[in-house]
């Protein structure tokens, strides 16, 4: 993992907002989130290892899973996860859990990233502030 700064960083915005700005840039939330916080992930690449840059958001007000509550953005960061070739180990699951949770477990949850990527996540968060501090 390695921080991004950025002037958006302690930004308040309704979720909405967010979603309003980030989603048509290829951002999604991730499924990484909790009622108080969560996460707008952008795919950066899948070579074996899935690239994202995340944008933590924190809720000020409201919960995330219920009305427009306020976000503050925390700071954005590159991250990379390993996946394993195969079976998952953890592969015991019933059928129910199967049919919702088909990804593997990350082999090495914060592997190495290349410069090409540090290079892009500083362009990411270009547009990311164009797009919310215009």
């Amino acid at each position: 993992m390695i921080p991004i700064k950025s002037n958006v960083e302690g930004k308040d915005f309704s979720l909405r907002e967010l979603e309003d700005a980030l989603k048509p840039l290829g951002y999604t939330i991730g499924g990484n989130w909790d009622y108080d916080h969560g996460y707008f992930d952008y795919k950066i690449d899948d070579d074996g290892t899935y690239h994202f840059f995340r944008v933590p958001i924190q809720a000020i007000d409201g919960q995330l899973d219920g009305g427009n509550p306020r976000v503050r953005i925390g700071t954005p960061f590159l991250l990379a996860h390993q996946y394993e070739d195969g079976v998952d180990d953890e592969g015991n699951i019933g059928t129910f859990s199967g049919s919702v949770n088909q990804f593997q477990s990350p082999e090495v949850k914060d592997a190495p990233i290349d410069l090409e990527y540090v290079n892009l996540a500083s362009n990411l968060v270009q547009k990311l502030e164009a797009a919310l501090l215009q």
